[in-house]
C-alpha cells in the first residue's frame, strides 16, 4: 500500500452512525485500522492507522474533517496504558 498515518479522531454525537470510514476505503482506496475506540451515545473517540498513497491518505484526512470529525496527528504512536497498581 505505501504508507501509514497514525491519527486520533474525536466524532460527535450526529456523526456516530454515519459510515464515514467505510467511506473512507471506497472514495480513496485507504484502509482504516482502528487500533483503539470508545464509543457512546455521545461522543466517538477512535485511533485510526490509514494505509494507502499519501496523496489518497491526506484527502480522507480532509474528508474527515469536512464532515465534522476532529482531526489529530499522532506522531508518537499509541498511547502506552500504565500498568494496574500492585495489590496489597
Amino acid at each position: 500500500m505505501g504508507h501509514s498515518r497514525l491519527i486520533h479522531c474525536t466524532f460527535p454525537k450526529d456523526l456516530i452512525h454515519e459510515p464515514l470510514l467505510y467511506n473512507l476505503g471506497r472514495d480513496f482506496g485507504v484502509v482504516p485500522n482502528i487500533r483503539g475506540a470508545t464509543i457512546s451515545d455521545d461522543i466517538g473517540l477512535v485511533y485510526l492507522d490509514l494505509e494507502g498513497k499519501e496523496l489518497e491518505i491526506e484527502k480522507a484526512v480532509e474528508y474527515l474533517k469536512s464532515r465534522g470529525v476532529a482531526v489529530e496527528e499522532v506522531p508518537e504512536g499509541m498511547p502506552r496504558r500504565a500498568p494496574p497498581a500492585a495489590r496489597s
